[in-house]
């Protein structure tokens, strides 16, 4: 597929992630967080299996691939959406805002060092000057950082264990289609993290039952697009573009975050809110590669 298609998809997904953040806040307020995602998770598995279903492209895995897709769905689903709702509840938004914004940077790092996949030099600049752009929009947000605390640490261990899938995501993606993997990686992770509610959250599935109506509303966008859609967008972007460069459009999710909050929850955006953007789009420029292909094309148009 053609890389300016790939990243139009990567910003159509960071743009429905947006909204998520603010839908599931919003739901945790009926619903204990871990209950509510693995039920979340498993509408979304059930909904990218019936879409693979019409689009005839779901097979049963062969056995060598089911180690990665278990290790997959432990990591991507299981261990970021455990360590982040965790984290969520014992550390500020800035402080949350701020760790996940070093997603991007980490994906570098790791990709370098495991896939010896290494970045150009204004990949790298892209990726400082995201990290900038995420700091400044969610520190204007929220008046500054707390100290850091064990929220900070679990959160930080959400996006580790994210950055981790992508590396299996994007190895798997030669054999395994990237959506195909999604499917399976809701499934199984939500049946854990059901495992786990039921222990650390007894009881709490009655909650449903006394959820308002717009409650649903927001359930099946989270679960059927911002979930399902998202995610296997997402994951087939790495398998086109990479796990680099499909990370620095995490940059973009900070923004539309605030949109969907100031939708969705009333929340503010004021004028110094969109500094931090700039900065997020210049680094996504530069990061994702798409800069580095402009200079490409433009050498080679006046070398002819």
């Amino acid at each position: 597929m053609n890389q300016w298609k790939v990243y139009g998809i990567l910003t159509l997904v960071m743009l429905m992630w947006g909204f998520n953040l603010p839908s599931v806040k919003y739901m945790v307020g009926f619903v204990d967080p871990v209950t509510l995602t693995s039920f979340r998770i498993l509408t979304a598995g059930i909904s990218v299996f019936a879409l693979l279903a019409v689009f005839k492209l779901f097979r049963w895995p062969a056995k060598s691939e089911w180690k990665d897709i278990l290790l997959a769905s432990l990591l991507n689903v299981v261990g970021h959406h455990y360590f982040l709702s965790s984290g969520l509840a014992l550390t500020s938004g800035t402080n949350a805002g701020l760790v996940l914004g070093t997603g991007p940077m980490l994906t570098a790092v790791l990709v370098s060092l495991i896939m010896r996949n290494y970045p150009s030099k204004l990949q790298w600049i892209g990726v400082v000057v995201g990290m900038i752009g995420v700091s400044a929009t969610v520190l204007v947000g929220n008046g500054g950082a707390n100290g850091m605390n064990i929220g900070d640490v679990f959160v930080f261990l959400s996006i580790l264990s994210q950055v981790f899938s992508y590396l299996i995501i994007a190895r798997m993606a030669h054999t395994l289609d990237p959506r195909l993997l999604t499917g399976y990686m809701f499934v199984i992770g939500s049946v854990v993290l059901f495992a786990i509610s039921l222990i650390q959250e007894p009881g709490e599935i009655r909650a449903f039952a006394e959820v308002p109506p717009i409650f649903w509303l927001a359930f099946c966008f989270s679960a059927m697009l911002g979930t399902a859609v998202g995610h296997m967008l997402y994951n087939y972007s790495i398998g086109q573009a990479g796990p680099t460069k499909a990370a620095i459009f995490m940059n973009f999710n900070t923004f539309f975050s605030l949109v969907g909050a100031s939708v969705i929850l009333g929340e503010q955006i004021t004028s110094r809110h969109f500094f931090g953007l700039v900065l997020i789009v210049i680094g996504v420029v530069f990061g994702s590669g798409a800069a580095d292909d402009i200079i490409r094309k433009r050498k080679k148009r006046l070398s002819t």
